[in-house]
C-alpha cells in the first residue's frame, strides 16, 4: 500500500466521532469492523508464544517499525511481533480500543481521547515529537496569523492539527471565532486548499506536500513553533502490560535497537521506510527534520512532571482541556495511570551496565 495524498482514510486525529465509543455500545456499529482494514505482516519465529499484535500507520516517526521487521531486530530481541499496517490511522485507534491488537503507534491526544471514552491504555514509550511535519499552510497574501481573521481555514475537527491551529491563534491573541473554520477530513482539506476553496489549511506530512503545490502558498507556522504539542507513542492495552511485562520490555528494547541500526545503516533504512511510505527516498528525507525521534534520555525526561508541553503529564492535561472545550469529550479522563516509564528506565539501566 502506498500513501495516497488524496486518501480520505489517512489521518492522525485527536478524536473522531467514529471512535468515540462512549457514545455507542458497539465500535463495529459506528466504524465497521476494523479488523477488515488491516494487513498483517508477521515476522516468523519458532516461539510457541503468540505474537504481539502491533499496529502502525503512515507517519515518519512510526516507519522504523518496518525496519525492525525487515532486519529481524524483533527476533534478535527474542520477541515475535505481528506487525499490522493500517491503511487508515483511525482504524488502528478503534482496533486498539476494541483490544483486537495489543499495542499501537498513536498520538498523545488520541490516547487521551480513548481514555476519555473508557479505554484502559498505557503509554510506555515516546517514539517522536512532530517538529515541523504538522503545518498551517496559507494562500498568497496571508503573511501573519492576524491575517487569518475572517478567512476560511480547513482542518479535520478534533485532530492534532486542529489543536495546533488553535494554539497559533491563541498566541496571536485570536480565537476560533475569529476565523471561518471549515471542518474537513485531512486529505479533503488539503485538496480544498489546492483547489482554492479555502484560504488556509492545517495538515500533516505527507499532505503538507500536496497543499504546498498551490501557487504562492507557504507555511505560516508549524509544530516546530510549539515544542511538545504533538507527540507520538507506543501504547499498550493495560491488560497486556499487566499480563506480559517481559514482552513489553522486549518491544521497547527492540525500538531502541532499531534506532541504533538506522543510525549506522541510513541508506538501507531510508530505502525501507520510503518504500513503506510509498514515496521516493529523496521525498522521505524531506520529512526527517520535521520529526524528532526521541532518544532514551529524551524519553526519560518527557515522562517527568513539568509545566510545559515537553512534559507528557502536562501535555496530557492540556489535551484533555482541548477535547472538553471543543465538545469532543464530555468528562475529563482519569490519567493518573496513563504513563508507565519502568520499561524505558529498565532499558536505560541495561545500557548503563553494558
Amino acid at each position: 500500500m502506498k500513501i495516497q495524498y488524496c486518501s480520505a482514510k489517512l489521518t492522525r486525529s485527536l478524536l473522531s466521532y467514529c471512535i468515540l465509543f462512549f457514545l455507542t455500545l458497539s465500535l463495529t456499529v459506528s466504524c465497521g469492523n476494523p479488523a477488515s482494514q488491516i494487513n498483517s505482516t508477521t515476522n516468523t519465529s519458532n516461539s510457541t508464544v503468540s505474537a504481539v499484535r502491533l499496529g502502525f500507520s503512515a507517519w515518519p516517526g512510526w516507519f522504523p517499525w518496518q525496519v525492525a521487521q525487515e532486519q529481524k531486530i524483533f527476533e534478535t530481541n527474542k520477541i515475535s511481533v505481528d506487525l499490522k499496517w493500517f491503511d487508515g490511522y483511525l482504524e488502528s485507534i478503534s482496533t486498539l480500543n476494541a483490544e483486537q491488537i495489543d499495542a499501537n503507534s498513536q498520538t498523545l491526544g488520541d490516547t487521551v481521547s480513548s481514555i476519555s471514552g473508557g479505554a484502559d491504555q498505557v503509554i510506555v514509550l515516546v517514539n517522536d515529537n512532530s517538529t515541523g511535519n504538522d503545518k498551517i499552510i496559507v494562500a498568497e497574501g496571508i503573511n501573519s496569523v492576524a491575517d487569518l481573521k475572517g478567512k476560511k481555514v480547513a482542518a479535520e475537527e478534533g485532530t492534532v492539527d486542529h489543536f495546533l491551529l488553535l494554539l497559533g491563534l491563541k498566541k496571536a491573541g485570536l480565537s476560533a471565532k475569529d476565523i471561518q473554520f471549515v471542518p474537513l477530513e485531512t486529505g479533503k482539506a488539503a485538496a480544498a486548499f489546492v483547489g482554492g476553496q479555502v484560504d488556509a489549511v492545517a495538515v500533516f506530512a505527507p499532505f503538507t506536500t500536496q497543499a504546498l503545490k498551490r501557487t504562492g502558498s507557504k507555511e505560516l507556522f508549524s509544530s516546530k513553533d510549539f515544542p511538545g504539542s504533538i507527540s507520538d507513542h507506543l501504547v499498550f492495552t493495560r491488560k497486556f502490560v499487566t499480563e506480559h511485562p517481559d514482552r513489553v520490555q522486549s518491544l521497547v528494547d527492540s525500538w531502541f535497537a532499531t534506532l541504533e541500526y538506522i543510525n549506522t545503516n541510513k541508506d538501507k533504512s531510508y530505502e525501507i521506510m520510503a518504500k513503506r511510505a510509498g514515496v521516493s527516498v529523496d521525498e522521505y528525507k524531506q520529512y526527517a527534520d520535521g520529526t524528532q525521534i526521541f532518544t532514551i534520555e529524551e524519553n526519560l525526561k518527557a515522562f517527568q512532571p513539568g509545566n510545559s508541553l515537553n512534559s507528557l503529564p502536562f501535555a496530557a492535561e492540556e489535551m484533555s482541556k482541548f477535547l472538553t472545550e471543543v465538545g469532543l469529550a464530555k468528562t475529563k479522563p482519569d490519567m493518573s495511570k496513563l504513563f508507565d516509564d519502568r520499561f524505558i528506565k529498565a532499558y536505560a539501566e541495561k545500557v548503563k551496565k553494558s
